[in-house]
């Protein structure tokens, strides 16, 4: 393995963040309100699916009880 020295890796640290292209306050927004969407339907569909695995559970054990 090649080793480089603190000059030329702080080089090349600089080239490499110099290649970032950073969101637009736009796009920030956008994805976060489409995360924020997601996670609020992904949380309502396992709530719907627990209290019908909780209804179903209870309806079976009470023809039992």
């Amino acid at each position: 393995m090649a080793t480089t020295n603190p000059i030329q890796f702080i080089q090349q640290v600089r080239a490499e963040a110099s290649k970032i292209v950073w969101p637009t306050r736009r796009e920030v927004l956008l994805t976060t309100v489409m995360v924020v969407i997601m996670a609020a339907l992904t949380a309502a569909f396992f709530a719907l699916v627990d209290l019908l695995i909780r209804t179903g559970l209870q309806g079976i054990l009470g023809m039992f009880g």
